[in-house]
C-alpha cells in the first residue's frame, strides 16, 4: 500500500510522533490507521522506560485553583532540561495534570506508595485505578491513563519525565 502524505499527516496530528515514526507505522500496519496508533503507542512507552533512568532536575511547579475558589492543586513535574520545562506542550500537561489532580483526588502517585493499611478492604486494582495518579483515567481522554499521557510526552520530548509530588487542597478537609 502506498502510504500519502495525508495519511502521515493526519496520524502526526492525532499522535504528536515525528514524521518518520508516522511513516513507518503506517507501513509496518499497511494503512491501517487505529494500529499504527497502537505501534506508535507502544514504541512511546518503550522509550520512557528506556528514559526512566535519565535525571530529571529541571521542571516546573503548577498550580490550579477552581472556579469557585473552594479547591486547587499544587504539582511538581519534572523533566531533564529547561528547554523542555518552556516546551508549550510539557506546559499544557503540567497545567493538564493539576487539573486532573482537583477533579479526580488521587491520594497516592503510584501503586508503590501504597500500604496494604491503606487499601483496606477493597480490590487491589481498583484501589489503584481510583486513588494512584499514574493509573486514573485522564479527565480529558478517558481512553488514556494518565500514565499513558505521561508516557507519550516523554516519547514526544525524548526526555525523562516525573510527576514528583502533589498537594490537593479542599476548603473544610
Amino acid at each position: 500500500m502506498v502510504i500519502s502524505t495525508e495519511m502521515i499527516k493526519r496520524l502526526r496530528l492525532d499522535t504528536g510522533a515525528g514524521v518518520i515514526d508516522c511513516k513507518k507505522a503506517l507501513e509496518k500496519t499497511n494503512g491501517n490507521f487505529e494500529e499504527a496508533k497502537k505501534v506508535l503507542k507502544e514504541k512511546g512507552i518503550q522509550i520512557a522506560q528506556n528514559k526512566s533512568e535519565r535525571v530529571a532536575k529541571e521542571g516546573r511547579i503548577e498550580s490550579y485553583i477552581h472556579h469557585n475558589h473552594k479547591i486547587g492543586s499544587i504539582v511538581e513535574i519534572n523533566c531533564e532540561t529547561d528547554f523542555v520545562a518552556r516546551n508549550e506542550e510539557f506546559i499544557k500537561f503540567c497545567k493538564d495534570i493539576a487539573m486532573h489532580i482537583v477533579a479526580s483526588a488521587p491520594r497516592f502517585l503510584k501503586r508503590e506508595d501504597v500500604s496494604e493499611q491503606d487499601i483496606c478492604q477493597e480490590d487491589k486494582e481498583e484501589f489503584y485505578k481510583r486513588y494512584c495518579l499514574l493509573e486514573q483515567k485522564f479527565i480529558k481522554d478517558e481512553s488514556i491513563t494518565v500514565g499513558e499521557y505521561l508516557s507519550s510526552l516523554i516519547a514526544k520530548t525524548r526526555e525523562n519525565i516525573i510527576i514528583s509530588k502533589f498537594s490537593r487542597f479542599q476548603i473544610g478537609q
